[in-house]
């Protein structure tokens, strides 16, 4: 069939089949046009296959690679994809349990044309091969993406002086314990031009780690998501507020070592600033209300869910918040009544409230 549609076929995924190294190999041949390839579940597919349909030369246009749960996904077989796709984009891997820092360093050297790299449960990277990867890739990568990946340990790798990966717009590191300070701070001297920070579920990060990225920018944060990350506090949110409130138009701090000295400090600076995420903090009516005195900051999105300090005293800075409000979340805020919340129902028509 794909040698038939060889000229025409542009997007293939294959899913939970019992297809060997063969049909790998004919993909990698005969897959003239193809720009999308995913590959799912294919337990008789082994390390030979992706080396053949890397070197089959065929996937010269391919630009989005996705494998999740192939054993087959080696450092030889991604190295071979690396060489053999040279227009290749965007690189998603997940559950790949063979594949280690060696193969994604040697990969990222071949790999001139990648702009995004995820990788998500693969447990045999490194520190190494997450910086080896940044270090190594051409000067077109613009996103990387660490997810569920639990062999990151937070060593203090010295790196050497070395230009910086300026291409680098986005970062995002989602619940990988290991990842701390030291990693944070040596990312921070690597990638000056980061503008889309998520930093979620990180414990081992705080004030000391996070402040070296805050103040190596080269360009002005824009949306940045903290959630979960339990040991950043007020010093943290105020400098980042004070650096980059000219350009902020999203922050989520939910569960969040912070206060109302953070939010006065948001109303004080972020002028950009369209959506704002406190739930779990202990934050009280004073922190709202100090939002709502600022004539600048004009919030769409406000999420406070279990705020338990935040009472029916805010009804009047909740009304002047929703002025500009599409989106209230008040759920488990316990301290503020039901008639209250169906009060600001009523008043804040345009806005969408959640309780």
């Amino acid at each position: 069939m794909l040698s038939s549609a060889s000229f025409t076929l542009t997007k293939i995924k294959l899913q939970a089949l019992n297809i060997t190294d063969v049909s790998l190999a004919v993909i990698g041949h005969y897959g003239k046009a193809v720009t999308d390839l995913s590959l799912i579940s294919l337990p008789n597919v082994s390390e030979k296959g992706f080396w053949v349909m890397g070197n089959g030369h065929g996937l010269q246009k391919l630009k989005s690679f996705a494998v999740t749960s192939c054993r087959g996904v080696t450092d030889l077989g991604l190295e071979a994809v690396g060489k053999g796709c040279p227009n290749l984009k965007q690189l998603c891997l997940h559950k790949c349990a063979f594949l280690s820092d060696k193969g994604l360093v040697s990969f990222a050297k071949t790999a001139s044309s990648l702009e995004s790299l995820q990788l998500e449960e693969c447990h045999r990277i490194t520190q190494f091969g997450f910086f080896g990867s940044l270090l190594n890739c051409g000067a077109k990568l613009k996103a990387i993406s660490l997810v569920n990946c639990y062999g990151i340990k937070d060593l203090n790798l010295g790196l050497p002086s070395i230009l910086p990966c300026k291409s680098l717009r986005s970062l995002s590191i989602r619940n990988c314990p290991g990842f701390g300070d030291a990693s944070l701070a040596a990312l921070g001297k690597l990638c000056p031009q980061l503008q889309h920070v998520e930093l979620s579920g990180l414990h081992g990060i705080s004030d000391a780690g996070f402040l070296p990225l805050l103040e190596t920018r080269e360009a002005g944060l824009v949306k940045v998501n903290l959630s979960g990350c339990v040991n950043l506090s007020d010093k943290a949110v105020c400098i980042m507020a004070d650096l980059h409130g000219w350009t902020l138009e999203m922050l989520n701090l939910e569960r969040c070592k912070i206060s109302d000295a953070s939010l006065v400090a948001i109303a004080k600076n972020c002028q950009l600033l369209s959506d704002l995420d406190v739930s779990k903090c202990a934050i009280t009516d004073s922190g709202i209300a100090a939002l709502a005195r600022s004539n600048q900051i004009k919030l769409q999105i406000l999420s406070m869910s279990g705020c338990s300090k935040v009472s029916d005293k805010s009804m009047p800075s909740l009304r002047k918040l929703g002025q500009t409000l599409l989106g209230l979340n008040l759920q488990k805020c316990k301290a503020i009544s039901s008639s209250t919340v169906d009060l600001l129902v009523e008043q804040l028509w345009r806005c969408d409230i959640l309780f």
